[in-house]
């Protein structure tokens, strides 16, 4: 990460830094060699050369686990007065949001965080609002000609509602227009696949085109969902990946999503291996991390031109 540092500094002039020196007590045959000529020596080296002002920038970027280091530079730094900043390593870069914070005088850093409250959760509650109305507005007609579609071609329901986890993993009934001739909602849920002979004629096209999951906007307008997060999965199938993925939980920190970060970027329709929910989550979680506004009307766009040429959406 030290090195990657580097790099961004060199590479990128206009962010106003030069990079001066690199200081590390591992051999240098240990560094990539586009690296020996700026090595300057040890960090006690660097330590000295700050105390006379030779820096007006500190990067220290050591691990995590490498404390009682990072605490011993920090009080050397004490001694000068160069701005000093700690590079988070692989363990810092799974922080949802990660922010400082203080419980009276004691400070903390936020883990696992929403990225969307206060202000902003007022914002992106107005954009589901505002967008959700609009989209009930337009699809009236056609929602009505697909009920009628989907009671005329099979027997059952129209609607279908299925248990998912919303904020916070709160159960929550999730609705969409009935494409199977089946309507599982239990401990096991299979997913569709390639053609899956519990989808109907009609089913085939409306999960194709995502017209299926028209009547959750509904559900975005009741508070339950968002037009952009997570795509909700059915609770079987968390309770199946929570083992097997990492931080999978975590999506669950922000409303679930009629269409998401993850889908947009091809990570829509069956998972039905770990490494393609690994990929999922993935794409979630940096939406989670980079959520704005901005972001959710790319992803509308995104989700208006690829809904209809979707190859993973069975």
């Amino acid at each position: 990460k030290g090195i990657r540092l580097a790099q961004e500094a060199q590479n990128n002039p206009e962010f106003g830094f030069r990079l001066a020196s690199v200081y590390d007590d591992r051999s240098i045959d240990r560094l990539e060699p586009s690296f020996h000529n700026i090595v300057k020596g040890s960090i006690e080296d660097g330590i000295q050369a700050a105390r006379t002002n030779e820096f007006d920038v500190i990067y220290i970027a050591l691990p995590i686990d490498a404390q009682h280091r990072i605490q011993t530079m920090l009080e050397a730094f004490g001694d000068t007065t160069a701005t000093v900043h700690v590079v988070p390593d692989i363990f810092m870069y799974s922080l949802m949001h990660g922010q400082m914070s203080y419980l009276g005088d004691v400070q903390t850093i936020s883990v696992y965080d929403n990225p969307v409250s206060g202000v902003q959760a007022a914002l992106k509650r107005l954009e589901d609002i505002v967008l959700s109305i609009c989209a009930l507005a337009i699809f009236a007609l056609p929602m009505l000609c697909i009920a009628t579609a989907i009671k005329l071609t099979s027997k059952g329901t129209v609607l279908f509602k299925q248990d998912r986890y919303g904020l916070n993993s709160n159960k929550i009934s999730v609705w969409k227009f009935r494409t199977m001739c089946v309507t599982e909602n239990g401990d096991k849920v299979t997913q569709a696949s390639k053609d899956d002979p519990r989808i109907t004629k009609i089913g085939s096209f409306l999960r194709k085109t995502s017209l299926d999951e028209l009547p959750q906007f509904i559900n975005v307008l009741l508070g339950d969902m968002s037009v952009i997060g997570p795509r909700p999965h059915a609770i079987s199938h968390n309770e199946e990946f929570r083992k097997l993925v990492n931080f999978y939980m975590m999506r669950h920190k922000v409303k679930p999503g009629i269409t998401g970060w993850a889908q947009v970027n091809g990570w829509r329709g069956q998972t039905e291996t770990v490494e393609k929910m690994k990929k999922r989550i993935e794409f979630d979680l940096e939406y989670i991390r980079n959520w704005s506004l901005w972001l959710d009307f790319k992803i509308v766009l995104f989700t208006v031109f690829r809904s209809f040429n979707d190859k993973n959406a069975y």
